[in-house]
């Protein structure tokens, strides 16, 4: 287990890579942040010499791989780290310098125990990319396919976890502090951070998830997945079919091709409705490098290390949610927040769909070239703090996929109008999931589950009520104060201010590895 003072070490020297970048000033200027972090802040700066404007994607870059991962994430909540940090991650490369090819094959074989010319005919020493986790090298296999091989880079798994563990440190200092950090849930943050990038770290995980999605996409047209080489994948390995074609953000060379861009575009909103909305597992990681066009127009999706999913209720509150914004129905989209009880029911429902219509309305029967996402997302982000609405994790992905599959699709056809693609797919799917006939199907199912539970619940009644006359009840134990709560207590004296500083550097770390910066 990793002390306290290791915990403090590594987010001292993270803090002062932040403030080197001006990246801290956000921090002290927020009047969110609490007073403790903001001090802690301002000793971290002392000395250092900042830039003008402050460079949030470059601290994350030189702290490195993991940091660069959390900084991709936080880019999507400018609720957490303020607009002019979001802004600004959303530049974050996640290109690092290539390993030695030498080592990228002793990794290869020592994961499949055989040597590589066992595996591929031949594979390219130069990689096509280099990113934080791993790198892909083009290669033909022995059975003559070519294929994309992606390797995770040496030690990259440890150097992950040891991060992480700090980041887990120190988002729990910052939330015990209350107020906004705990609304926030910098601790919920970090914990889905760990569970995206353990996905990554695994690419069996990742090659299924690609095969997942490739069979609930398998009815759409004009949208594929690469094929997995099974036998050629593993933890540390994995081989994919190799795709040709022109990235979707080269939109010249689209339009050298012949390509219908605002058919592309609608293409690729469809597509990522139908993962959303109608399988509850979709491609999260849709920006512009990992999506090509082959020259029959079909959109190809690549790199499944990031994948969202979400349970049916949330898609019915999702499609409903969509449906009110496109239709103006604000009382509805209010009544929904409310029955998923995302906003306390002390909240007012009237008050609250006054709120919606004022983001809402601005935005409708408008082309997206005409609108402010970052203007949107303010206004969505103050109802959030105004009725205490606490974040939601399970839908942080979808928001973020969401702003990605927007900006693509503008750029193919700025004129593209989001709600009017949308409307069709969400009217139709409430239609079919949420009508009367499948209400009545759902009732069935439900009503039969419960009767088929009703023994298992009476054998654990049971088991919770035994009959007199078996082993003795346990007595009552004493309440002992354990040693770190009465460390606390000492804390808050004046010989404790030693271990109180030590606490508050771990909660600022926690700002500046969780997230807190604007």
């Amino acid at each position: 287990m990793t002390r306290p003072a290791t915990h403090i070490w590594r987010l001292l020297k993270w803090g002062r890579t932040l403030a080197k970048h001006g990246a801290l000033r956000g921090i002290e200027r927020d009047p969110n942040t609490p007073p403790q972090v903001q001090r802690l802040a301002r000793i971290a700066r002392f000395g250092t010499f900042q830039p003008r404007q402050p460079d949030y994607a470059g601290a994350f870059f030189d702290i490195g791989p993991a940091a660069i991962k959390l900084g991709q994430s936080l880019a999507t909540r400018p609720d957490l780290v303020g607009e002019e940090a979001a802004r600004n991650l959303l530049s974050l490369q996640d290109s690092l310098p290539p390993v030695d090819f030498e080592q990228i094959k002793n990794a290869i074989e020592a994961s499949f125990g055989r040597p590589i010319d066992a595996l591929y005919s031949y594979i390219d020493p130069d990689p096509v990319g280099a990113a934080s986790i791993a790198q892909v090298h083009r290669a033909v296999t022995t059975d003559g396919v070519e294929v994309a091989v992606k390797v995770l880079r040496p030690g990259i798994r440890e150097r992950f976890e040891r991060d992480i563990a700090t980041y887990e440190w120190a988002a729990a200092h910052l939330e015990a502090l209350g107020g906004e950090a705990r609304r926030l849930r910098p601790r919920l943050t970090i914990a889905n951070f760990q569970r995206w990038t353990n996905r990554e770290l695994d690419l069996r995980r990742e090659a299924a998830s690609a095969s997942e999605l490739s069979d609930s996409m398998k009815a759409v047209e004009g949208y594929e997945i690469p094929t997995i080489d099974w036998d050629r994948t593993n933890g540390r390995v994995m081989t994919v079919e190799w795709v040709d074609g022109v990235k979707i953000s080269n939109r010249e060379a689209l339009i050298a091709a012949g390509h219908d861009l605002p058919a592309l575009a609608q293409r690729l909103v469809l597509a990522f409705l139908t993962q959303a909305i109608s399988g509850g597992f979709f491609h999260a990681d849709m920006h512009q490098g990992n999506l090509f066009v082959r020259a029959d127009g079909t959109i190809v999706a690549i790199d499944f290390g990031i994948m969202g999913r979400i349970d049916r209720r949330a898609r019915a509150w999702l499609a409903e949610i969509l449906y009110g914004l496109t239709t103006g129905n604000y009382r509805r989209v209010a009544e929904i927040h409310f029955e998923a009880q995302y906003v306390p029911s002390y909240h007012s429902v009237d008050e609250f769909a006054t709120a919606l219509r004022a983001v809402g309305e601005p935005m409708r029967g408008k082309p997206v070239s005409e609108l402010s996402v970052g203007q949107m997302l303010d206004g969505l982000f103050a109802i959030t703090r105004d009725f205490d609405m606490q974040t939601q994790p399970h839908l942080l992905l979808l928001q973020k996929t969401m702003v990605m599959v927007e900006g693509i699709a503008t750029q193919l056809d700025p004129q593209i109008n989001m709600w009017d693609v949308s409307a069709p797919f969400v009217r139709g799917w409430i239609r079919d999931e949420l009508g009367p006939e499948s209400a009545l199907a759902d009732r069935i199912r439900e009503d039969t589950d419960t009767l088929m539970r009703i023994p298992a619940l009476i054998r654990r009644l049971e088991e919770q009520y035994p009959p007199r006359g078996g082993a003795p009840e346990t007595p009552p134990l004493p309440d002992i104060e354990l040693m770190w709560d009465s460390r606390v207590k000492r804390a808050r004296t004046w010989p404790g201010y030693v271990f109180a500083g030590l606490a508050g550097a771990g909660a600022v770390a926690g700002a500046l590895a969780g997230g807190w910066i604007g």
